[in-house]
């Protein structure tokens, strides 16, 4: 037999044992999320879309909500960091790495339900955590969006993350249209460490963890303490005859973070500290050598005779701190905090050149050198959050009432920092032999350079009552005013009906939006380019500068939502649950980014660009409408069986995103397919693959626990850069699995060894000359590299 047939078989088998088992649930979905123990007292637990006083569950929640512990993945998991283990557990959760997408590649961007990564509100200690400072505009997935690095957060530092997959804007603010992402910290006594090492089949990609964490008692609380160094080394799926460095960046992080509570007064004070930096590196395309049409436009014979491939190094630092308060005022409890969120990236450009400076030394007489190394520039975003918030629990009314209100304040700041003068200097003179700026990435112009801020305050109403012993009722009202934009008023109506002891139905429906982030807003990029042989400047215009204005971009605006879900759960026993969970959302006027105008495709607009020098142009505009329809399910199952344990836990998406509508601003009307072409339409809709299942059989006997994980994506269809009528690149639907073997010598220390994608599966092949990032196939799905194998140990002092 074929090995093809044996794995299908073999798939098939499980996939049937599965439904078999007594219907398989989720991470914790409908599981009580346990107190932590700290001496003698009981932490509270927050679930993340409650704000109860007290509330300790997530099935007092009228929405669907994961409750995932994480210890289990940082002791044993094959996965190193935050974003990818997330992947292969929560439904509907979805980062893929990418490859050729330029500062895209140095940050791990993740999504809920099939929309953008800035549609998803993460939150930490439940205080809103700051976007990163990159805004994407390459690669397959969230083009034109900004996101949350979760891979800034140490594994070992997280207790639990609590996916509320529902949108929520009306109870945190603006991004929490998909849902929101609740990482909790850890902040009990003990010590722990793991230690790790990855390769992939191929012998390169090798990862190395080393991770400690300690929580010691300190004036009667306890601050807990981690720190993580965690090298990921590059990996290269290119074809022996292909120049290009296709795989995994090259990455070091150090991260550092603190997290404690420590009673003060009639209160309790909290804080959260944490620090990253991050040295990445990721590989641009490959310039060609003598005998190519790369020399002297973006390449020096004498530099560089064979070709090269520039990298583009990012320096990266992320910072992140809270300081709380939380006491009473009589029946009320009231949580005054202060967040802090800081993320900058600077550009290196390294094994590169300016092709004008070389072709001006060789003009000059000399050899034809130029630097090897640019410093390009870079960004930086800061975000300042206050947060006062008080609730009441009223036992007398109806069968119990939580009403909360409060009140925030959030200050925001966005830098582009202009690179080094060779960076994007035309040094030989417009159109004069060799192309401007560094070759990769050229930098940015101290006509891109920025430095805007921003404010909103927001208050909020939030109640939560009991009806009677088995109907629940939420609802939420939230106004927010932005300095930049006005105002907007959003609301959320849920409730959860308990129709027999083992059943419970629940339904929700909300109104949301997304502000425009300032690194959309004001996000500048200059670049030369020849347009018909005539050297032009092709600018990705920032909102409000004269080249948007002069092209009828209107101001950007919110995005606004419509959300509804419906859904059912069941728990028979306490080892077996299911859910499935119904939603529809509409999104009107969607932040993308557009398509290149130009003379040819606009003449009347192309004749106004070159007045102000530019050949090209685009722009981010609220233009876009869409829709998501989808489902998710979650079910497991515990049993005794062989005199061992088996867990097994099955999560399914299934997810459709749909444009709806194409609105360009009155100057634009009439050329909707060059504000957004079929290729980037279908990066809308299928970015992400439109279903996703992970089925995981957990099984421990004495010592010895063995994890199988079959992770299945559906069928995916991007664009090509030709557009019609070539075909559409088409990514079958794949299936990979996961098995780790985990030993325990004692209760404190553990050997985990295992392979992830062990079967080694790749996404379909296309035409590379159509892809985004000019490979045989984009990094969709589970990624492009291939199986990999790993080793970690853990152990508890």
């Amino acid at each position: 037999m074929k090995p093809t047939a044996i794995r299908q078989s073999l798939l098939l088998a499980l996939y049937g044992s599965a439904a078999l088992a007594a219907l398989p649930t989720s991470a914790g979905a409908q599981t009580t999320a346990p107190a932590a123990e700290v001496g003698n007292t009981i932490q509270s637990v927050n679930i993340v879309g409650s704000r109860r006083v007290g509330n300790t569950s997530a099935t007092d929640t009228p929405v669907p909500v994961d409750y995932i512990p994480l210890t289990k993945a940082a002791e044993q998991g094959g996965q190193f960091d935050l974003a990818q283990t997330l992947a292969n557990i929560s439904p509907s959760f979805n980062s893929t790495r990418q490859t050729g997408a330029d500062g895209a590649d140095l940050v791990d961007s993740a999504a809920l339900r099939g929309l953008g990564s800035d549609q998803t509100l993460v939150l930490v200690n439940g205080k809103r955590r700051h976007t990163t400072a990159l805004v994407n505009l390459f690669g397959a997935r969230n083009r034109g969006n900004t996101g949350t690095d979760m891979n800034a957060l140490p594994l070992l530092a997280i207790k639990d993350v609590q996916v509320l997959r529902d949108g929520a804007a009306a109870q945190y603010g603006s991004d929490a249209i998909a849902g929101v992402i609740n990482v909790e910290l850890k902040k009990s006594l003990g010590c722990e460490s793991i230690a790790g090492f990855g390769e992939y089949s191929k012998h390169d990609g090798k990862n190395w963890i080393a991770s400690a964490y300690c929580g010691v008692a300190v004036a009667d609380g306890v601050l807990g303490i981690t720190g993580e160094y965690y090298d990921r080394g590059r990996s290269n799926r290119a074809e022996p005859d292909n120049p290009r460095i296709i795989g995994d960046t090259k990455t070091k992080n150090k991260t550092v973070y603190a997290n404690g509570e420590f009673p003060v007064g009639p209160g309790k004070l909290y804080l959260t500290a944490g620090a990253q930096t991050r040295d990445a590196s990721s590989a641009a395309w490959a310039r060609g050598g003598i005998g190519s049409d790369d020399i002297p436009s973006r390449n020096s014979a004498a530099m560089y005779p064979e070709g090269f491939v520039p990298f583009i190094n990012g320096d990266i630092d992320d910072r992140f701190g809270i300081l709380g308060y939380r006491t009473r005022f009589g029946e009320w409890a009231g949580d005054f905090s202060q967040t802090y969120g800081y993320n900058r990236m600077r550009y290196t450009i390294a094994h590169t050149l300016n092709a004008s400076i070389a072709n001006l030394d060789l003009a000059n007489g000399g050899r034809g050198i130029s630097p090897s190394q640019f410093d390009a520039g870079g960004f930086a975003f800061r975000q300042l959050t206050t947060n006062a918030d008080f609730s009441r629990y009223y036992g007398d009314i109806l069968g119990g009432l939580n009403a909360a209100f409060g009140f925030e304040y959030r200050a925001e700041n966005y830098k582009i920092f202009a690179g080094e003068p060779g960076s994007y200097i035309d040094a030989d003179g417009v159109g004069i032999g060799g192309n401007a700026g560094s070759q990769g990435f050229p930098g940015f112009q101290p006509g891109d350079a920025a430095d805007r801020n921003r404010h909103s305050s927001a208050a909020y109403l939030d109640f939560e009552a009991d009806l009677n012993a088995r109907t629940k009722l939420q609802a939420a009202l939230r106004h927010e005013r932005y300095s930049d934009f006005g105002s907007t008023t959003t609301g959320k109506l849920a409730g959860s009906f308990k129709a027999t002891d083992d059943v419970l139905l629940r339904a929700s429906a909300s109104t949301g939006f997304r502000a425009p982030s300032l690194q959309q807003v004001y996000f500048s990029s200059t670049f030369t380019d020849f347009i018909s042989g005539v050297p032009m400047d092709v600018v990705l215009a920032p909102n409000g500068g004269k080249v948007a204005n002069a092209a009828g971009i209107p101001q950007l605006k919110e995005e606004k939502s419509k959300s509804y879900t419906l859904g059912m759960t069941w728990t028979p026993s306490r080892t077996v649950s299911v859910t499935a969970d119904l939603y529809h959302i509409d999104i009107d006027g969607r932040i993308v980014l557009s398509g290149r105008f130009d003379a040819d495709n606009y003449p009347a607009l192309g004749a106004t660009l070159q007045t102000l020098g530019v050949g090209q142009a685009q722009f981010f505009v609220n233009s876009v409408d869409t829709r998501t329809q989808g489902l998710d399910l979650t079910a497991s199952h515990r049993m005794d069986i062989g005199g061992g344990k088996l867990a097994t836990y099955l999560a399914m998406n299934f997810s459709r995103t749909q444009v709806t509508g194409v609105h360009a601003p009155s100057a634009l009307a009439g050329f909707e397919d060059v504000l957004l072409s079929e290729r980037e339409r279908l990066f809308i809709e299928q970015g992400g693959p439109r279903r996703k299942a992970t089925l995981d059989f957990d099984y421990t006997k004495g010592k010895l626990e063995t994890d199988f994980r079959i992770v299945h994506y559906g069928p995916q269809t991007l664009g090509t850069f030709s557009g019609p009528p070539v075909p559409n690149q088409h990514y079958e639907a794949k299936t990979s699995a996961d098995l780790s073997f985990t030993w325990s010598f004692t209760d404190k220390t553990k050997l985990t060894v295992g392979g992830t994608n062990i079967f080694n599966v790749h996404p379909t092949a296309q035409n590379p000359d159509e892809t985004d990032n000019g490979f045989k196939y984009e990094s969709v799905q589970f990624g492009l590299n291939g199986a990999a194998y790993f080793a970690r140990v853990s152990h508890r002092f």
